[in-house]
């Protein structure tokens, strides 16, 4: 589910591969995060997490995350909110590749990241949990603040929208769109240029400035899984949710 390419410099490209969209399960989420364990014990001096050309990743399995039980849920919300504190305690630099369409999950994984690169093209990505039916966790909320401000991330969560790449570079929510083939080597050389700099300097002012996004994982019932869990097996959330796997089957 997870390829592991060496990059220069001891730089770790992990690119998502759970075709057809690379859509999040209890699987991936285990794998993209042994992945990034397996990385940081070998030494990476970096991490880029890419996709296939086109779509980085669809977002949440829904069709295969409604077949489990309540139990079966705050198991994955756990693990996935243990990947998005693996990304943000990083002790190394970690960019999101985005090699095309990154909608909700794949947006989510990418705001936990360092520095978030899309492709250029017709691609979208964003938040749209209240258009399902669904609150966005409060970490994910406080995480979407920290990127573009209070007051846009409540005007981009009530909305609910996917926006296109110049309209998420506009408001921050990523750092840069270049063209599709050089979205992991523009990555890798991000992450080669901040290798340059002094390391005693760089990890020092990299930990201060990223303390902020650590702390929203200090206090685990601050992440309310069990209130996202009550809200996803509410009757208008589930019914908003098959819908949405109905239609999604049929493509």
């Amino acid at each position: 589910m997870i390829e592991t390419i060496s990059q220069p410099d001891g730089i770790i490209e992990l690119r998502l591969s759970r075709p057809p969209v690379n859509a999040l399960n209890p699987e991936l989420v285990q794998a993209l995060s042994s992945a990034i364990d397996e990385a940081q014990s070998n030494g990476a001096t970096g991490i880029v997490i890419s996709g296939r050309p086109g779509l980085f990743s669809a977002g949440l399995d829904v069709p295969e995350l409604l077949t489990l039980d309540k139990e079966g849920m705050q198991d994955f919300w756990s693990a996935f909110f243990g990947l998005l504190e693996q990304l943000a305690r990083s002790p190394v630099l970690t960019v999101a590749a985005l090699t095309g369409h990154s909608p909700a999950g794949g947006t989510v994984l990418a705001m936990f990241c360092d520095y978030r690169i899309v492709a250029n093209g017709p691609y979208r990505l964003g938040l749209n949990e209240v258009q399902v039916g669904l609150v966005v966790p409060p970490v994910i909320h406080k995480g979407l603040v920290r990127l573009i401000g209070h007051y846009p991330a409540e005007r981009h969560l009530i909305a609910g929208e996917m926006i296109t790449a110049d309209r998420a570079l506009a408001v921050g929510l990523v750092d840069e769109i270049v063209d599709a083939e050089a979205v992991v080597s523009n990555a890798v050389d991000w992450i080669k240029k901040h290798l340059a700099m002094p390391a005693h300097a760089l990890s020092g002012t990299r930990s201060l400035c990223r303390a902020d996004l650590a702390a929203l994982f200090d206090d685990p019932n601050a992440l309310d899984i069990d209130g996202f869990v009550r809200g996803w097996f509410d009757a208008d959330t589930q019914a908003s949710l098959q819908r949405l796997a109905a239609s999604l089957n049929k493509k």
